[in-house]
């Protein structure tokens, strides 16, 4: 069973709830699929069937959790099809975000974004034995985020932010042990350097060959999983039309 911390009570019970759920589907410690029985969540964090309820409701309207056909809920899975969509949007909407670093970008973002390609270049298997490909990963969100933020685009950073919600689904979802998701390191470098210089062309440039990159990865893993565990990735599951990205 998920060891979920129990809730404090300064907040209302229901966002606690809601928000201490979908930090552990988020963070990886419910599996894709797996089943969220009320009952033991309920005794898990310590409130009633009441609240796990009301939160299980919120979280399939933004798409983490999804029925599973017998009455029940399980926690999303992404199919390949969700997977293809997903970077595509990312390669819409990320492009506008670099072009607008490259303009609104100010010298600390800039540092802040060197700050995430430093530290993702220190992570070398070699120099770090333990290196655990989530760490890279959720440097890649904050790398990727972070250019969002620069671009002083607050419509495009809430897009976005929902964009990743599913891809931290995906995620979680994908193999952790792919060496080719060190590439990473020098995508960011490259997209770095060209927000940094003000070059949008080749910041555009950087981007999409970084998402098609990533995608190409990505899918890949998904398509192996479909192929190993056919009924663990449920292709009907349509996250992009779920109301959290709805208007």
């Amino acid at each position: 069973m998920v060891a979920v911390p129990p809730i404090q009570r300064s907040k209302s019970l229901h966002e606690q709830t809601y928000q201490a759920l979908r930090t552990s589907i988020l963070s990886g410690d419910f599996a894709p699929s797996e089943r969220l029985v009320e009952t033991q969540l309920a005794q898990q964090l310590q409130v009633s069937r009441t609240p796990i309820r009301e939160a299980l409701r919120q979280l399939q309207k933004d798409g983490l959790v999804t029925s599973d056909g017998s009455g029940g809920l399980q926690v999303t899975s992404i199919s390949v099809i969700d997977a293809v969509q997903l970077y595509d949007c990312r390669l819409a909407l990320e492009q506008l975000s670099v072009a607008g670093a490259c303009a609104q970008a100010t010298q600390r973002q800039l540092a802040q974004l060197e700050d995430y390609v430093v530290q993702a270049e220190a992570l070398v298997p070699g120099k770090s034995p333990n290196l655990k490909v989530m760490q890279l990963l959720n440097l890649d969100y904050g790398f990727h985020r972070l250019i969002a933020e620069s671009s002083g685009n607050r419509w495009l950073v809430g897009l976005l932010d929902q964009v990743f919600d599913k891809m931290a689904l995906l995620r979680v979802q994908t193999t952790q042990h792919n060496p080719e998701v060190l590439e990473i390191r020098i995508e960011h470098r490259q997209i770095y350097q060209a927000i940094a210089e003000r070059q949008v062309d080749r910041a555009v440039a950087a981007i999409r060959s970084h998402l098609m990159a990533s995608q190409a990865r990505v899918v890949g893993e998904v398509q192996q999983l479909s192929t190993a565990n056919p009924s663990s990735l449920p292709g009907d599951v349509d996250l992009l039309n779920s109301p959290s990205l709805e208007g």
